[in-house]
């Protein structure tokens, strides 16, 4: 027969254990975290791009592309973690999921990497160093709908077959089969480099970036170039887009940008020069220039911003792209916006962009 000091003794016994048990387990969850976060972006408005039509749009991401994603990071000791992110882009107007038809379910970030004293070191597929300096340094930051800087940049070569244009970065604002490294922040001052592979047998299929990042009380500046090497042959552009450009044999593109806010004003500046060859037939660059000022309004942010880009050989063509906008901050995570953009390609008809939206974070 079980004494009473025998069942007090397993009964004490028990609860040591359990207790042991749910503070480990407190323990375990107290050194590792993850988040779910993102933001719903649509406005409705009206589209024409040059020497096209005019469409009327009820559309998604009109300041900032819709997107949803999750990231983690464990506690290892000594000043290490193991972190991970994984995002996805997606068009709210229609629940599909991407940027556009195609697009790859986790196209804005898919890493996994570590953070150390030293700094930090990622892999998979990265967000490149030129997309970030480009969206950093110019009022409109990320919008594919308002910004005059995204549209020289990232809508043009081989991207937008709809007018007919050779300039802009061939490629996408992410990299596959990719490598980054990323510096501490001395006083302000950081520096990231990013290796991509082309993970094919051709080991010329290549793209690095370098990047230098200050920022120090009103003022800001950044440093980027990439450059990326398809193969031996052109071949990146398979099918030629309006103005007929057919394969890059390498691409190099060097950016400088800076900031200065004066609280009343802040100004944006930017210079681009992108560097194009096609090997036998020929090459050909681009000088891009932005300035802008976003200036407090009320409750909300007046947005202003131009951007000029000129060829040096290829189409010879010359771009203006301007645009006006107003951002209203409902709360914290929710504002409202309208904005107008007027852009023009020389020999083509102009083109506008105008449209209210409201943008959701979460």
């Amino acid at each position: 027969m079980k004494t009473n000091a025998s069942r007090k003794l397993k009964t004490t016994l028990k609860a040591t254990v359990i207790a042991g048990l749910l503070a480990g387990a407190s323990t375990a969850f107290a050194q590792s975290s993850v988040q779910l976060y993102g933001q719903v972006d649509e406005w409705v408005g009206s589209q024409k791009f040059p020497g096209n039509q005019r469409s009327w749009v009820v559309s998604g991401g009109g300041m900032s592309t819709s997107y949803w994603g999750m990231k983690g990071a464990e506690d290892l000791g000594n000043g290490y973690k193991s972190i991970f992110t994984l995002e996805g882009f997606f068009l709210a107007q229609n629940g599909q999921y991407g940027r556009f038809t195609g697009d790859t379910r986790f196209s804005r970030n898919a890493y996994v990497g570590i953070e150390a004293p030293w700094g930090t070191l990622t892999a998979g597929r990265l967000t490149t160093s030129l997309f970030v300096s480009t969206i950093l340094f110019n009022p409109f930051t990320d919008s594919y709908v308002f910004s005059p800087m995204v549209y020289h940049t990232y809508l043009g070569l081989g991207t937008f077959p709809t007018y007919n244009t050779d300039q802009g970065v061939t490629g996408d604002s992410g990299w596959s089969n990719a490598v980054q490294y990323q510096s501490p922040n001395f006083n302000g001052l950081s520096a990231s480099a990013m290796y991509a592979l082309g993970n094919t047998t051709e080991n010329g299929a290549k793209k690095w970036s370098g990047q230098v990042l200050y920022f120090h009380g009103p003022f800001a500046a950044t440093a980027v170039y990439q450059y990326v090497n398809f193969n031996n042959a052109p071949g990146d552009l398979t099918n030629p887009d309006a103005s007929g450009v057919l394969g890059l044999k390498s691409q190099g593109v060097g950016q400088l940008g800076l900031t200065y806010d004066l609280k009343y004003v802040k100004f944006f500046g930017q210079y681009m020069y992108t560097k194009n060859d096609q090997g036998a037939l020929g090459s050909w660059h681009v000088n891009t220039a932005q300035g802008g000022v976003t200036v407090p309004a009320g409750p909300g942010t007046v947005m202003a911003s131009y951007a000029y880009s000129r060829d040096g050989g290829g189409l010879d063509q010359t771009r203006q792209t301007a645009a006006l906008g107003y951002d209203y901050p409902l709360s914290k995570r929710t504002d409202v916006y309208a904005a107008y953009m007027y852009d023009k390609i020389s020999s083509q008809s102009s083109g506008d962009t105008f449209g209210v939206g409201i943008r959701a974070k979460f």
